[in-house]
């Protein structure tokens, strides 16, 4: 298979994407064609990452010394105690600002990896290499990092671009189908997002792309990171447009906070999920059409995810839901900011809502 290389250029770095199958055994070669020299390197490798891979890895990146720290990626362990554990060992090791952290893992290893790098001294070098799908085509690209705490999700980070990312796809053999849908829900927001001829090859091509049949997989990860690319180079800072890129998350960030991550909602899920209720939100609200509308929630439906809230929630968990949706940071007053739907390729941005409306709507929405 062809290697697919694409370029970020943002305000604050320009980096490469490169994406192919069986990538990381030709790392040395990429980092010399992209200039990025290190002599100490702090691989962060998820527990869940093959062995046989990370041997592959450390034989293959060149430096004078490679430590490896192991971590176990889930959203309870997303936190600040983990980032100073990291940073404890940089220090021990008596690293510079010229090494360098390498992310070997899904999106909270790159999110928790991102984030010491970015405060160690002030920031180092950052290499991410997504083991997910998900993280291969969303939270790989654009420089977002973070950690959670008691009040919510992602609340504690910063903006951190990566000197570079390689989005090896043989990685994606070893995954349950679970995560492979996870990632598809990043997927479908960005085809949502971005125009009907996206969408409309999600929906013809679906079932192969979540096999990881080639060239589907290959064509819908680099279509999906051209898609963020624009978003982010356009606005970096998430300002403004970047904000799109949120679509479903408000929701989804919130139904995570009150089931406390738990296994039985883990985050593409609530991605998916997101992206259902600000549909329906949409659509009740008269912003979507119908007939965008039922395109959306038929693809849904098809992705076989227990897909309606009564299996996730009760009345009771209401308030605790309104609570996590009020001090997402996206929020900057007493009412709720949503990113809803107009059609398929056009979503809207800046609009708030009074939180006894979000309540009715999720009254309504667990009905038995």
């Amino acid at each position: 298979m062809k290697i697919i290389k694409l370029i970020v250029t943002t305000k604050s770095k320009k980096y490469p994407i490169i994406i192919g199958s069986n990538i990381i055994t030709k790392i040395p070669g990429i980092l010399k064609s992209n200039n990025i020299f290190f002599e100490k390197s702090l691989i962060i490798a998820d527990t869940k990452v093959p062995k046989k891979k990370l041997n592959i890895l450390k034989k293959k990146i060149i430096s004078k010394k490679t430590i490896v720290h192991f971590f176990n990626a889930n959203e309870k362990n997303k936190n600040l105690k983990n980032v100073n554990l990291i940073l404890n060992k940089l220090f021990k090791y008596n690293f510079n600002r010229n090494d360098c952290i390498i992310s070997f893992g899904g999106g909270i290893t790159g999110d928790v990896s991102g984030f010491a790098a970015s405060i160690f001294k002030r920031g180092l070098k950052f290499i991410n290499i997504p083991t997910t799908l998900l993280s291969q085509v969303d939270s790989s690209i654009g420089g977002k990092t973070g950690v959670n705490n008691k009040y919510g999700k992602n609340l504690i980070g910063s903006f951190m671009q990566p000197d570079l990312v390689i989005s090896d796809i043989s990685m994606l053999t070893s995954l349950p189908k679970r995560e492979i849908v996870c990632g598809y829900g990043e997927i479908l927001k960005h085809s949502i997002i971005h125009s009907n001829n996206t969408f409309s090859y999600l929906n013809k091509n679906y079932i192969k792309i979540l096999n990881l049949k080639s060239p589907f997989i290959e064509k819908t990860i680099a279509e999906s990171c051209k898609i963020k690319r624009g978003i982010v180079q356009k606005d970096e800072k998430e300002k403004n447009l970047r904000k799109i890129l949120n679509l479903g998350h408000t929701f989804a960030h919130a139904y995570e906070a009150t089931l406390s991550y738990s296994k039985k909602l883990n985050h593409g899920e609530a991605v998916i999920l997101g992206i259902m209720s600000s549909a329906n939100f949409s659509f009740k609200n008269n912003f979507l059409n119908k007939k965008d509308y039922q395109k959306i929630m038929k693809h849904l439906i098809k992705l076989k995810i227990p897909s309606n809230l009564n299996h996730y929630f009760k009345k009771k968990h209401i308030n605790l839901i309104i609570k996590f949706m009020k001090s997402d940071k996206k929020n900057n007053s007493s009412r709720i900011n949503l990113i809803l739907i107009k059609k398929i390729g056009k979503v809207l941005l800046g609009l708030t809502f009074d939180i006894k409306k979000i309540e009715q709507f999720l009254k309504k929405e667990l009905i038995y």
